[in-house]
């Protein structure tokens, strides 16, 4: 049986090197540059806030008289009886 010239103890410091090798290439790519005018906490901040534009604006129906109201319900149950199918769309007269 022939053994490893090296043995464990340089196995596992050859492993170590390869990752303390791997860790300073990564790190090395990373840029530690605080010159940008906005921090990430500056994003997070701005994403809680939506802009004007985003905004949720409620609809804002006119005011029906009873007349009208009775009349724009039955057209919506006539159109709702001419559709044909209605097994699956959980509504039951």
């Amino acid at each position: 049986m022939t053994r490893d010239p090296q043995g464990p103890n340089e196995d596992a410091s050859d492993e170590e090197e390869l990752i303390r090798s791997e860790f300073d290439s990564i790190v090395s790519g990373l840029s530690l540059d605080e010159s940008s005018p906005t921090t990430y906490l500056d994003d997070l901040d701005r994403v809680d806030r939506p802009a004007h534009n985003d905004k949720f604006i409620a609809p804002n129906p006119p005011t029906q008289t009873p007349r009208s109201f009775y009349y724009s319900a039955k057209r919506a149950i006539s159109r709702w009886f001419k559709r044909g199918y209605h097994e699956d769309d959980g509504v039951e007269l």
